[in-house]
């Protein structure tokens, strides 16, 4: 699976961090829903892939205070925030989707 991240240019570790960060938005819902325990993942892994070094570059181009950039853990906690914040969105385009395939349809 390593390689397969390698060819894409994503690293493993960060999508890991994802997939976590959107398995806990998954867990920490009160209703369950199928949709989002399998969309939360998924989606916080993909978003933490593609999301997570453009963010920490664009923190450290902001000046905030960021450790040494050596450090890993800067960028996995980066990914894991990523991940959960990605189902929201997630939610916000599913809405939106349902809404607009609904009116549709009623018309």
């Amino acid at each position: 699976m390593n390689d397969l991240f390698d060819l894409l240019g994503i690293k493993g570790p960060v999508v890991a961090a994802g997939l976590a960060g959107g398995v806990l938005r998954a867990l920490s819902r009160h209703r369950y829903k199928l949709r989002e325990m399998v969309a939360s993942p998924i989606s916080g892994a993909l978003a933490a892939a593609y999301l997570t070094l453009p963010a920490v570059s664009y923190a450290r181009i902001a000046g905030l205070p960021m450790p040494d950039p050596a450090d890993d853990t800067t960028t996995l906690a980066a990914a894991f925030l990523i991940g959960v914040c990605a189902m929201w969105i997630s939610d916000v385009l599913f809405e939106f989707v349902v809404r607009r395939v609904s009116r549709a349809r009623d018309e």
